[in-house]
C-alpha cells in the first residue's frame, strides 16, 4: 500500500516487564524525508499475574508455551482493539514487537509471543508481528531493529542510546548505520531493587550509597562479551542468566555493594561505546534515561553529550519506531539494516495478518 501518509500503532513489550507501551504515530513521507507526529500513547501495566506468566514462560514446556502465546496474543488483541476505540483510532497497520521469551540467534532463532491472528481479527486491522526471524535467517542477529528509525527518523543525532532491560547504540560509521547491545541494565538493576522491596532503583539512590568492588567490577568487564567487536552483536536473557548472574553470585558481597559496581560497570561500558575522537551528540531513551545516577556514571566515562528528550520520545521511541518498521513492511521497503544486525542482506522483516 503506497501513500503519503499513514496512521500506525506500535506495541512494545520490555524485557523488564514495566508495561505494555502503544503509541499511534502518523507518519508523512516528502521529498526530505519522513517526518512523525504522535496521536496518541499509553502504557498499560502488567497485572501481577501477566508479569508472572511472562517471567515464567522460559520455564514452560512447549505446550504450556503455545498456550501462553495464544492467549497473549488474544490479551494483546484486546488491549489494542480497546486503545482503538477510546481514541477513535482507524490505523493503516498495527505493528507488534509481542514478548521475548527467548533469543539465541547463535542457534537460529528468537522467539516473541503473541499471536497475530487474535490481534488481528480483535482490531480489523492488517498486523505485521514476529519481526525478528526474517533477519535471523538471513544470519542476522534479528537485533537490534529499532536502527532503521534512528537512521531515518532522528539522523540529527551522532548515536541513538537506549537504556531499557538491556542498553543498546545506534550510529553511522562511514556512512553505514551500525548497532548492537552493550550490556544489561535495568533487567539486572531491577532484580536487584526488588530483592529489597523495591520495583527498581530510583534515581540510583542504593547504587550510590554502595562501595564499588573492584575485583567484581574487573571479572564483568572481562566478559568475553565486551571483548569481541563492537558490531552487530545482541544480548539476551539466557546470557544474563548463565552468564552474568554467575559472575555476580560469584561474589559475597551486599546487594548495595553489588549494585554501586553494577552502575560503575555500565557506565564503563556505554562510556566506551560512546567515545570518539569528536564528541558524539546522543539521544538517550528508555527507563534508564531517568536514572540520575546512571547517567553520571555514563557521562563519567565519556566525553559525549548526553541529552534526555521529551518524556514521549523517552518512553515510547521503540514502539514509535515499530510502528514505522510496520509502515515500511506494508509498502514493502526495507526496515531491517543488515549493518546493525550482521545479516547477509537488509530485508523488509515482519509476518503480515489480514483480518
Amino acid at each position: 500500500m503506497i501513500k503519503d501518509s499513514y496512521l500506525a500503532i506500535g506495541q512494545m513489550s520490555g524485557t523488564s516487564l514495566d508495561g505494555l507501551d502503544l503509541a499511534a504515530v502518523e507518519f508523512k513521507k516528502s521529498k526530505t524525508g519522513w517526518q512523525f507526529r504522535w496521536v496518541s500513547t499509553q502504557t498499560l501495566p502488567y497485572s501481577k499475574a501477566w508479569e508472572d506468566w511472562l517471567r515464567e514462560a522460559p520455564e514452560l514446556p512447549a505446550h504450556k508455551l503455545m498456550e501462553l502465546h495464544a492467549r497473549y496474543g488474544h490479551f494483546l488483541g484486546d488491549a489494542i482493539a480497546k486503545f482503538c476505540s477510546e481514541e477513535n483510532l482507524q490505523p493503516d497497520i498495527i505493528a507488534c514487537h509481542g514478548h521475548t521469551v527467548f533469543h539465541r540467534p547463535d542457534l537460529g532463532y528468537s522467539t516473541q509471543i503473541g499471536d497475530g491472528w487474535p490481534i488481528a481479527f480483535a482490531t480489523k486491522c492488517m498486523v505485521a508481528n514476529d519481526f525478528r526471524t526474517t533477519d535471523i535467517a538471513l544470519g542476522g542477529q534479528g537485533a537490534p531493529l529499532v536502527p532503521i528509525g534512528d537512521e531515518l527518523l532522528f539522523d540529527e543525532y551522532t548515536h541513538c542510546l537506549n537504556l531499557g532491560g538491556f542498553s543498546n547504540v545506534s550510529f553511522r560509521h562511514n556512512n553505514t548505520r551500525i548497532a548492537y547491545d552493550i550490556c544489561p541494565v535495568n533487567l539486572i538493576l531491577n532484580h536487584l531493587a526488588r530483592k529489597q522491596g523495591m520495583p527498581y532503583d530510583k534515581d540510583g539512590q542504593t547504587g550510590r550509597q554502595g562501595s564499588i568492588s573492584t575485583s567484581l567490577l574487573a571479572s564483568l568487564n572481562a566478559l568475553p562479551f565486551y571483548l569481541t567487536q563492537n558490531k552487530a552483536k545482541s544480548l539476551g536473557k539466557e546470557w544474563l542468566d548463565e552468564v552474568f548472574m554467575k559472575v555476580l553470585s560469584d561474589y559475597d558481597l551486599s546487594d548495595t555493594d553489588k549494585m554501586a559496581t553494577l552502575y560503575e560497570h555500565m557506565g564503563m561500558q556505554i562510556g566506551l561505546s560512546l567515545t570518539q575522537k569528536e564528541p558524539a551528540r546522543v539521544l538517550v531513551t528508555g527507563g534508564g534515561a531517568y536514572n540520575t545516577y546512571l547517567l553520571e556514571r555514563i557521562e563519567k566515562h565519556t566525553n559525549a553529550q548526553l541529552e534526555v528528550p521529551e518524556n514521549k520520545i523517552t518512553e515510547y521511541k521503540e514502539a514509535l519506531i515499530f510502528a514505522f518498521m510496520g509502515v515500511l513492511r506494508l509498502r514493502g521497503e526495507i526496515n531491517c539494516l543488515a549493518s546493525a544486525t550482521g545479516a547477509r542482506t537488509d530485508s523488509s522483516c515482519g509476518t503480515l495478518y489480514m483480518p
